[in-house]
């Protein structure tokens, strides 16, 4: 099974001897108006503290995490990125079911995993672990709070919901159903709405007492004082995040209508080809623009692709490039 993550800009510049700056990447689905201002110069803030080192809890990070999330701090517990969780868990869980589509890295952390179908619930296993995300990679569909509490209620599964584009969706956390549901984890990523990659932090979020237990199995600093710093700065402002959202209604809305595919709760689309995927990968890579063949991706049938929702002038390379290939 060939799944790879998008966001290769780096390999791709330096594989074809391209400036990095000159290609529009569309595979990697992150925040198109960038970090919030304030980033920039709490990294450079953060400089006078690289001789010490890190807060091995974050505190600082997770009370104000705690605060915009409606959670206690206990009930979050930071990584190097979302990714790092996923590999952390995938040593601590067993009998593990994805639920298809989902995030590659699932499928790299979790390779012997069983497979059942996102838009199945009677698919879901009745016990073990179950991973879905919410809204869905790469279709961009979630599934309703209901159909998951519904499935809580008459199972023994561990869920770990991947919710790593919700702030796009404005729909509610599944966090909120903590309380009744004691087997629920519920993955956050800092670096897609927020525009952080390349500081790698991200979150998992569950009961208090599930993730002191996990946190004793955890390597000490997972989160450097660059990225927290950068993070601290990203997540306080709110008028940024305002901004983003706004910004991404909009222009989702525009792109969708241009392509005339269907709806998405996230920061990207997904789009059905009858053409070959692969060909057209090839194609904007010619043009320097990188967009994530789905052909390969488990839980989708047929040829498609994901792209990222971009800057207006970003979008419009983009379907321009997509024109001449159509054309040719």
């Amino acid at each position: 099974m060939a799944v790879t993550h998008g966001g290769d800009i780096f390999a791709v510049a330096h594989a074809h001897n391209w400036d990095w700056h000159d290609i529009a990447d569309f595979s990697a689905s992150i925040n198109p108006l960038g970090p919030a201002p304030g980033v920039k110069t709490a990294i450079c803030q953060a400089v006078d503290r690289i001789v010490h080192y890190p807060d091995t809890e974050s505190t600082h990070l997770r009370q104000l995490l705690a605060k915009t999330w409606n959670l206690h701090e206990d009930q979050i517990l930071l990584g190097n990125g979302a990714t790092d969780l996923i590999f952390f868990m995938a040593r601590i869980l067993k009998s593990v079911t994805l639920a298809t589509p989902v995030f590659t890295e699932f499928h790299h952390a979790f390779p012997t995993a069983d497979l059942a179908r996102l838009d199945e619930p009677s698919t879901w296993p009745g016990s073990g672990v179950l991973v879905l995300t919410r809204p869905a990679n790469p279709t961009g569909h979630s599934v309703h709070l209901d159909v998951i509490e519904t499935y809580l209620k008459c199972t023994g599964a561990t869920v770990i919901i991947d919710e790593s584009f919700l702030e796009y969706s404005g729909l509610p956390s599944a966090a909120t159903l903590l309380d009744r549901y004691p087997q629920l984890l519920i993955l956050r990523s800092l670096t897609k709405f927020y525009a952080l990659p390349g500081a790698r932090i991200g979150a998992l979020i569950g009961r208090a007492e599930t993730l002191r237990k996990w946190k004793a199995a955890r390597e000490p600093w997972q989160v450097g004082v660059f990225a927290e710093a950068a993070a601290v700065a990203a997540v306080s402002d709110t008028e940024h995040a305002a901004r983003s959202i706004a910004f991404m209604q909009t222009e989702r809305a525009w792109l969708q209508q241009q392509l005339r595919t269907g709806p998405s709760d996230a920061n990207f689309l997904h789009v059905r080809l009858n053409y070959s995927a692969a060909a057209l990968t090839e194609h904007m890579l010619t043009r320097k623009i990188l967009i994530r063949n789905c052909a390969d991706w488990p839980g989708l049938a047929g040829q498609s692709i994901r792209i990222a929702v971009r800057r207006r002038d970003e979008n419009e390379r983009l379907l321009q490039a997509w024109r001449e290939f159509e054309c040719a």
